[in-house]
């Protein structure tokens, strides 16, 4: 087959519904490879934003005209997706946040601060977001829970065989990233999951870096939370989600106060409001969860298992060319040979050079990557390094785009090692 007759690829299909990636840096064209740090928008995505703003604007809930009805049909609607997104068993099982950090922040200060109690551990790992650590030490510095941490394998995996050494009878909840965001490693966590469960803990699965790119099934992991940032995956800013089990979310206390989150209120006292409506105080992030909602949409409409597996070829292309380049150190295990057991992203060092300054030269040639610590300093102090520099792919990044990548990094490498001469 020549290439003239061959399907497009996922990214070739797609490429046209992203106009950000049109643009120029510079005299080059724009070559996107932070998408770990944020995903770029469809048009469906954009357009749902400002049709909200434009058509619909109004408060949800007890309204009573038309816009407020309208707004909250798409709100709730958007809510509902998200659950089938997850296979959650309820929709009342969704909470919206912000963000992931808030979702984490409202489960540790409403169930961390209710049920933990001095001498009870938490197991994090070294590989954790700074999201998921500062909260449980927050926690851990008020209630005397005692913090604990999965090391890593000799390929920079997460050590299944240490975890299992640190559940005890004393662990009340597991904390751990579903994808590391810096090692690129596929944690097994259907395995983390019913381990902490033998010992009666909960758990809870950072999944901002799996569930944009591959299917994520809550009931079939059995995490007691899952939570996630919309702007990883095609939605907009300023929204992310939830998910809990339903008996769980009834047994915890709010998290803030205000309105909305309440059924009745009296001078001195108040009754909250149902599930999912108790965690969510306060006029909400209407037109952000509207397009996140849209944003499922579009990935639904490409598929997840296709994502996946386009993602996989990346991957694989991806270490092929950086694995040729001389003295340039990638952290986290390989991938297999098919491109899979791991996300579509490398970080990385070159020795003798220092990251930040790799990443502004490429930027001169449209480049865009990551450089510093990635919200993972404890894990980069483990490496014996201050920071490293991240390219991190997604559905719309293409072969052509990685080879384009490892050309410049490779010219910008020689420009500093014959300065430095």
């Amino acid at each position: 087959m020549t290439a003239l007759t061959q399907a497009p690829s996922l990214a070739e299909r797609a490429r046209a519904d992203f106009p950000i990636l049109n643009q120029r840096v510079g005299d080059q064209p724009l070559l996107y490879l932070d998408n770990a740090a944020t995903s770029q928008k469809p048009l469906a995505v954009i357009h749902a934003l400002r049709d909200y703003y434009e058509q619909t604007n109004a408060n949800v809930h007890r309204g009573a005209h038309t816009l407020s009805a309208r707004a909250t049909e798409a709100y709730e609607g958007a809510r509902d997706k998200i659950a089938q997104f997850v296979k959650a068993t309820s929709r009342n099982e969704i909470v919206f946040t912000r963000n992931a950090s808030e979702a984490i922040n409202l489960v540790a200060n409403s169930w961390g601060l209710s049920h933990l109690q001095a001498g009870d551990e938490i197991i994090l790992s070294v590989m954790e977001h700074h999201s998921n650590l500062v909260p449980w030490q927050m926690v851990a510095q008020k209630t005397g829970a005692v913090l604990k941490h999965v090391p890593l394998n000799a390929d920079e995996s997460f050590d299944l065989d240490a975890y299992r050494q640190l559940l005890s009878n004393k662990t009340k909840l597991v904390a751990v990233v579903h994808v590391s965001n810096t090692l690129g490693c596929l944690n097994p966590a259907t395995e983390i999951i019913e381990l902490a469960h033998q010992y009666g803990a909960k758990v809870l699965l950072d999944a901002c870096q799996s569930v944009p790119h591959m299917a994520v099934d809550v009931q079939a992991l059995d995490c007691d939370w899952l939570v996630a940032s919309g702007h990883k995956m095609c939605g907009p800013t300023g929204v992310g989600f939830l998910y809990g089990k339903l008996a769980l979310l009834e047994s915890m206390p709010p998290f803030l106060g205000g309105g909305e989150m309440i059924q009745d209120v009296f001078l001195d006292r108040f009754t909250t409001a149902e599930l999912p409506h108790k965690f969510e105080a306060g006029t909400p992030a209407i037109g952000e969860a509207i397009a996140l909602g849209a944003a499922i949409d579009y990935l639904n409409q490409l598929g997840l298992d296709a994502i996946h597996a386009y993602e996989a070829e990346l991957t694989r292309h991806l270490f092929a060319r950086l694995g040729a380049i001389p003295g340039l150190r990638i952290y986290g295990p390989a991938p297999h040979a098919d491109g899979t057991g791991r996300a579509a992203l490398a970080a990385f060092n070159v020795e003798g050079l220092n990251a930040s300054d790799l990443a502004t030269l490429l930027d001169h040639e449209g480049v865009a990557i990551r450089t510093g610590h990635h919200c993972t300093q404890p894990l980069h102090r483990l490496l014996g390094v201050t920071g490293s520099a991240r390219a991190s792919l997604y559905f719309y990044n293409t072969l052509a785009e990685i080879d384009r990548f490892a050309a410049a990094l490779q010219e910008t490498i020689e420009f500093f090692q014959s300065a430095l001469a």
